[in-house]
């Protein structure tokens, strides 16, 4: 498996987001969707992932510096018919040590609170991820679950 920096409008990706979107708008009302677009992803302070396996998609993440020592995990998919295969678990430790290298404190993000984000809470517990209060213009959201990670200088 090979993680790059991408282009989120790039044909093959466009189609994971749009099936990453699909799914956050079955399981959440509209309201409770803070999935980024492709403009989003590509916005300032956010760096947008892929991982491939010889050119095959298997996945992306993002990384959105919130400020100087706090970073959001965004974007986080694999696609359905190709999970359990480690991209997600990948695209985790990318991120989380990216975040470790730019002098990060805090890594924190936002999944859904129904049985259908079981699976992606699983995957950010398993990394140290635990749940908290609503961080940066988050709101109290009962179809939302808000997680952290404190980051240290010595990788742990």
């Amino acid at each position: 498996m090979k993680i790059e920096i991408d282009d989120p409008a790039r044909d093959d990706v466009r189609a994971l987001l749009d099936e990453h979107m699909r799914h956050m708008h079955e399981l959440s009302p509209p309201e409770s969707v803070h999935a980024l677009d492709i403009a989003g992803l590509k916005g300032p302070g956010v760096t947008f992932w892929t991982v491939r396996d010889g050119g095959r998609l298997l996945g992306c993440g993002a990384l959105k510096q919130l400020d100087r020592e706090h970073g959001e995990v965004k974007s986080m998919r694999t696609p359905d018919g190709l999970r359990r295969r480690g991209a997600g678990r990948a695209m985790l430790d990318h991120i989380v040590a990216e975040a470790r290298r730019r002098g990060y404190r805090r890594l924190s993000l936002e999944t859904g609170s129904m049985e259908g984000f079981a699976p992606a809470k699983r995957l950010y517990e398993s990394v140290g991820f635990t749940e908290c209060p609503p961080f940066a213009d988050y709101r109290p959201d009962p179809n939302s679950t808000f997680m952290t990670l404190a980051l240290d200088a010595a990788g742990r």
